[in-house]
């Protein structure tokens, strides 16, 4: 079956996976056969061959690995969306964080999961893009502050609540995440102390956080810090 083509209900969903854990390839291969309607159809350790072999086989879905050696895996779903447009990629990732989900759907990836996640819960979020719909796992449903109840507009994209953020609130998240002093950061950003205050007044409420030490620890966890 050749990616693009509309699939009729006796046909299997195509998968090809990568990963470098071969646990979880495995784990993964042994849930494919106890289902009904999945084939997998390639695995890698790394993603350095997907594009030539996601050309050669043809999945209707990629999974992939977020936190593996090699090429950026980012770089490769904007990569496969153009030499590979039927297959539809869902990252998968030891780490759930607002920045990875806000680049992966930015780049044209249709799902995020957990390695944390139960088994069927990535066999849902497969299902559910291999139908052309938008997947991902309850982790990062919670995580992400997504709303599973909301319905996608049509031709909408999901977004994180870190998505949500102005430019000019990301620089002071990432200040206070550094754990530079309030007054530090005004002469910084150029502004008053009082706008400062303003600023984190905001920051807290797109993101349900409640003081600075939630703002530097959010900042942290996501890896707008280095540390």
């Amino acid at each position: 079956m050749k990616a693009g083509v509309m699939m009729t209900a006796e046909e299997p969903i195509t998968v090809f996976c990568v990963d470098d854990h071969a646990f979880l390839i495995e784990g993964l291969r042994s849930r494919f056969e106890q289902e009904d309607g999945f084939e997998l159809v390639g695995t890698l350790p790394s993603a350095d061959r997907l594009v030539d072999e996601a050309e050669r086989t043809s999945p209707a879905v990629v999974l992939l690995d977020i936190e593996m050696p090699g090429r950026d895996p980012f770089e490769i779903i904007d990569e496969l969306r153009k030499t590979c447009p039927g297959c539809r990629v869902i990252l998968l990732s030891a780490f759930v964080r607002h920045s990875y989900l806000d680049l992966a759907v930015k780049k044209g990836a249709w799902g995020y999961v957990s390695k944390r996640d139960a088994p069927e819960a990535i066999i849902d979020a497969i299902k559910q893009v291999a139908a052309g719909r938008f997947a991902f796992s309850p982790e990062v449903i919670s995580r992400c502050g997504l709303d599973p109840n909301r319905p996608m507009p049509s031709g909408g994209k999901p977004e994180s609540k870190l998505n949500r953020l102005t430019p000019r609130e990301m620089q002071i998240l990432r200040m206070i995440g550094r754990g530079m002093p309030r007054n530090e950061i005004a002469n910084a950003i150029h502004r008053s102390p009082k706008t400062v205050d303003a600023h984190r007044s905001s920051i807290m409420e797109k993101l349900g956080l409640h003081d600075r030490v939630d703002l530097a620890r959010f900042a942290i966890r996501e890896g707008l810090v280095e540390i």
